[in-house]
């Protein structure tokens, strides 16, 4: 599914990622775990595509991605890969249903279409009854688990996480981790996370160990 090959990423002298290699297969919950600055953000955004390498080959599901031009690479992401971060970024203005869907309106699938996905996931995710609610009036579990749906909406073969569960307190971060596992169960989806919180990391299929810019564990 994901296989990245001597990985390297410098910031002007500051050299982040020293030669990282992995590979992630299908249907696999993979955690990156480390020290605050060791490059696990870096590393996900890398073979998440929202950032570049210096050096080194990414390979998603086949496709080399360093061969796609900005607009293949735009459409292979959103075609291919949802993203979950810490602070929902859920538009404000919009509701649940309508950011949910807002993936789906970018990969040119008609309102319907979209609209009966979002519901679907809303469902499946324990939110039924919130499509029509502004952000403001979800609560920070509620919030989070419209991100994932929106995450999820164009069914994407891989889904990156940093840091999902670290605004939300225990009781919500563990109903959250929990349905990683139960959307891999269902779906098939391929998750990385990362993230500080030990119980996820330790949840994990495999845990990787990220130290000085290198996997060491």
């Amino acid at each position: 599914m994901i296989v990245a090959k001597n990985i390297v990423k410098s910031y002007d002298n500051l050299a982040v990622l020293k030669g990282v290699n992995l590979g992630i297969t299908k249907g696999e919950i993979v955690s990156i775990v480390g020290a605050s600055g060791a490059g696990k953000t870096t590393l996900l955004q890398i073979i998440g595509t929202l950032d570049k390498a210096d050096k080194g080959e990414l390979i998603i599901k086949g496709t080399s991605v360093a061969k796609l031009n900005d607009k293949g690479l735009a459409k292979f992401r959103n075609e291919n890969i949802g993203f979950v971060f810490q602070f929902h970024q859920l538009l404000p203005e919009f509701t649940a249903l309508e950011n949910i869907c807002i993936p789906a309106y970018i990969a040119k699938k008609s309102k319907a279409e979209a609209e009966k996905e979002g519901l679907k996931l809303l469902e499946f995710l324990g939110l039924p009854d919130r499509a029509n609610h502004k952000p403001s009036e979800l609560s920070g579990g509620e919030q989070q688990r419209v991100a994932v749906a929106r995450a999820l909406i164009n069914r994407p073969a891989v889904v990156f996480a940093d840091e999902p569960s670290g605004n939300l307190d225990s009781a919500n971060a563990k109903e959250l981790h929990e349905l990683f596992f139960k959307l891999r169960d269902q779906f098939q989806q391929t998750f990385v996370i990362v993230t500080h919180n030990e119980e996820l990391a330790n949840m994990a299929d495999r845990k990787l160990t990220i130290s000085d810019g290198v996997i060491v564990s």
